[in-house]
């Protein structure tokens, strides 16, 4: 069966953007990159890995599950960023069609559940902190790339809310001399 894997970048204090939704703080040269491009070259923007030579047909996910304000962060420009990957965008606006790119305001659980049942590659849920809250229970896989950096305050890792705590058990960690240590954890029981 298909995962959900929540694969995102982290700040020290756990956010994913800084307060102005911004994430260029986080690092994108160092010895991590390589570890990032061999074990997930899929999670990388398809412009991206064209422009570098990237091979991403070996990647673990086929497809990738947002919310909104997450995929706005390449438009106009890339209104379809990961167009080798079925993308699902979670959202009431209206957004232009693209490659690839489903635009829906179903339940994302509802829609996650029926994707885990289908034959394929796993699910990347790449942000945002409200669509990850709402899919903590369907989370199979997590995976930070843990940062060396403060944001003070921004977007979280989950958004708030009054949910049961849900308990990880950490399968894997890799420490970088960058200073990013990417961890993998799987739900308790």
């Amino acid at each position: 069966m298909r995962e959900l894997v929540y694969y995102v970048a982290v700040s020290l204090d756990g956010y994913i953007a800084g307060p102005q939704d911004q994430f260029d703080a986080f690092l994108v040269e160092g010895d991590h990159m390589a570890g990032i491009t061999e074990d997930f070259p899929d999670a990388i923007p398809t412009d991206i890995a064209d422009r570098l030579g990237i091979d991403q047909s070996g990647g673990r996910f086929d497809s990738v599950v947002m919310g909104a304000r997450t995929h706005s962060i390449g438009l106009p420009d890339t209104p379809s960023p990961y167009r080798h990957l079925e993308q699902v965008v979670f959202t009431h606006r209206d957004l232009d069609p693209a490659e690839n790119l489903t635009v829906t305001d179903a339940d994302p659980v509802e829609v996650v559940r029926e994707m885990k049942g289908r034959d394929g590659g796993d699910i990347w849920l790449c942000g945002g902190a409200h669509l990850a809250a709402q899919l903590r229970g369907e989370i199979d896989r997590l995976v930070l790339k843990r940062q060396p950096l403060l944001f003070g305050h921004g977007i979280g890792l989950f958004a708030p809310g009054a949910y049961d705590p849900v308990r990880f058990d950490r399968v894997s960690a890799q420490d970088f001399d960058s200073g990013v240590s990417i961890s993998h954890y799987v739900p308790r029981g």
